[in-house]
């Protein structure tokens, strides 16, 4: 069976390569990211250095409101695109090949190398990793934290959460597009009024206020996600949902940046008391702080998408970056997301023992760790087939 089509999807353009750019760009962004974790006071991350700051806290809150928000919201796209040329049986097929394929793989042979690094951090710790190993996959069937199914003492997904959700949601989108029209009208008639595109913010709102934030999963509620993941399949093709964003971005950049001027801090308020937890706790201003969070969240992104979605005139191709540079950096956002953060810890692990000033260090991981990740991904991933296959890449016929 195929998908639908009706008038605006007909209208719909191609994909956004400005939007591609933003997804390498996110991806580039995550090694800065995890790699402030090891400085960061409040989080756990397996390598910590000895002397840590709290600026990392606000620097991260400023990237974390849009970035994994950002980047499901043009996976659905990606999948309006991919359901109609495909429909919902070939999309479910083609997203387990692309994603259920690298995430076994990567689960198989790089996800331990983090925890294991974590447990050598400890000096009295001397077991090697292949003695390590069997206790990593040794794990047990869980359905309380669904679709996080499997457990065990060392076990974890690590930061390949992000392709365990957007397999999930991508398999129930394939299931529910076989009874729903591939876009919804009411969207359009609620943002024609200037502003009123703010007015869907509030289900993220709600569920952050009442679902509450999970911090594994760079501090939003995975149903949050699934919403970001929805709207970017049912809203961002239409063209009257996209000239609703180019004409509200400012307005919108604005109120986001009030939103996180007063919502940062009420965070550090409400989780600074003894046994508080802001992510979770039901107390007003917990509840007020994730509600203008979630607020803030969608503002960053209809400015982004707003801003970005300028029109172009057909001779404004010779002003886009070179093919292949663009070929090149579109494939590699999969792989470059899968590898990073275990190449992260593993530099991590050498340098903070270097009794260097936080910036000298922070400078290095980042540099290091960009080179070995692209190094990695260009020689031993993209090119053979199998490899690439493993690692989630479509081949370039394909394209």
């Amino acid at each position: 069976m195929t998908a639908r089509t009706g008038p605006s999807q007909q209208a719909a353009p191609d994909r956004r390569p400005e939007l591609d750019a933003m997804r390498a760009l996110v991806v580039v962004g995550l090694v800065f990211f995890h790699a402030s974790l090891v400085f960061d006071t409040r989080d756990d991350y397996y390598v910590k250095n000895a002397e840590t700051t709290q600026i990392t806290f606000f620097i991260a809150a400023l990237c974390v409101i849009w970035a994994m928000p950002l980047l499901f919201l043009i996976a659905g796209l990606g999948s309006w695109h991919s359901m109609r040329r495909r429909g919902p049986g070939g999309f479910a097929v083609e997203r387990l090949l692309r994603l259920g394929v690298p995430l076994v793989f990567a689960t198989a042979t790089i996800m331990p190398v983090p925890q294991w690094l974590r447990l050598r951090a400890d000096p009295a710790y001397h077991e090697s990793y292949l003695a390590f190993l069997p206790k990593f996959y040794t794990v047990r069937l869980d359905l309380s934290d669904f679709p996080f199914i499997l457990r065990g003492t060392y076990f974890e997904t690590g930061h390949l959460w992000f392709v365990v959700l957007l397999l999930t949601f991508s398999l129930l989108l394939a299931v529910v597009a076989r009874w729903t029209p591939p876009t919804l009208e009411w969207p359009a008639a609620i943002s024609r009024p200037r502003g009123g595109l703010l007015v869907l913010g509030l289900p993220i709102a709600l569920v952050c206020a009442f679902v509450g934030l999970e911090e594994a999963f760079s501090g939003w509620s995975r149903w949050a996600f699934l919403l970001f993941f929805l709207y970017g399949y049912f809203f961002v093709t239409d063209p009257r949902f996209r000239a609703a964003m180019r004409r509200d971005w400012v307005p919108a950049a604005v109120v986001g940046v009030v939103l996180v001027a007063v919502g940062v801090p009420g965070f550090v308020i409400a989780g600074d008391a003894p046994g508080a937890d802001a992510f979770t706790d039901m107390t007003p201003l917990a509840i007020g702080a994730r509600t203008l969070y979630g607020l803030a969240g969608w503002c960053w992104l209809v400015a982004i998408l707003g801003a970005l979605d300028r029109p172009r005139s057909p001779s404004a191709g010779a002003g886009k970056p070179p093919r292949r540079l663009y070929a090149y950096l579109s494939s590699a956002v999969l792989p470059l997301y899968v590898l990073h953060q275990p190449i992260v810890v593993a530099v991590a692990y050498f340098v903070v023992g270097w009794k260097a000033p936080i910036l000298v260090e922070y400078l290095v991981i980042v540099a290091i760790s960009l080179v070995l990740t692209v190094v990695v991904y260009d020689l031993l991933v993209r090119r053979t087939r199998v490899t690439r296959f493993l690692f989630g890449m479509r081949e370039p016929t394909a394209r």
